[in-house]
């Protein structure tokens, strides 16, 4: 498979998850991941103002320890931490064009833990 047609693919699974996301969320903010081969990033977003609320990620936490899922745990922990001083209750979890497995269903774990509801 010819890598332009392999990122066209990502691309369009992308596209198609964030539009059922969008569609199901009735005015919620969004978790949306991105995964790199290292790190692992997560941003809550308001999708009516167009803004990111809150982030988190491996770069910005300090003392993360164990495997890359254990500190993706940590992520989501910390995510949702900062969402409820935030005042948000409540959102919806956008995997991208990632699958719910691993690492991102670690953060989403993290986020549940913390007490935010996805």
């Amino acid at each position: 498979m010819n890598q332009r047609k392999l990122q066209k693919n990502r691309e369009r699974r992308a596209e198609r998850v964030h539009y059922k996301v969008q569609m199901s969320a009735a005015g919620k903010p969004r978790v949306i991941v991105f995964r790199s081969l290292t790190n692992i990033y997560a941003q809550l977003i308001d999708d009516v103002a167009g803004k990111t609320i809150v982030s988190s990620s491996t770069l910005t936490l300090k003392n993360a320890e164990g495997d890359k899922t254990a500190k993706a745990r940590l992520v989501g922990m910390d995510l949702a931490k900062k969402a409820i001083e935030a005042g948000i209750t409540e959102a919806c979890f956008d995997r991208g064009r990632y699958l719910y497995h691993g690492r991102v269903k670690s953060v989403v774990d993290g986020l549940r833990e913390a007490g935010l509801k996805i």
